[in-house]
């Protein structure tokens, strides 16, 4: 019986590691990918500087992307 349960929470603990992995891997593919100032104007966006965070390139859409 003690074994069952110490082979249920290894099973578990290795099942939320690997949730927590996936997850990881799935947010940085998620996030917006950086892109230079030419590419910026040649998309038509618009080159803005923030205190302490660097510049971003703000685009016609309205999403935000930051500068390489």
């Amino acid at each position: 019986m003690r074994m069952r349960r110490i082979l249920g929470l290894a099973l578990a603990a290795a099942t939320l590691a690997g949730a927590s992995a996936i997850g990881a891997v799935s947010a940085g593919a998620a996030s917006s990918p950086n892109i230079s100032r030419d590419d910026c104007v040649a998309a038509g966006g618009q080159v803005v500087g923030r205190p302490y965070s660097g510049d971003v390139c703000t685009l016609p859409d309205g999403t935000s992307q930051s500068i390489t």
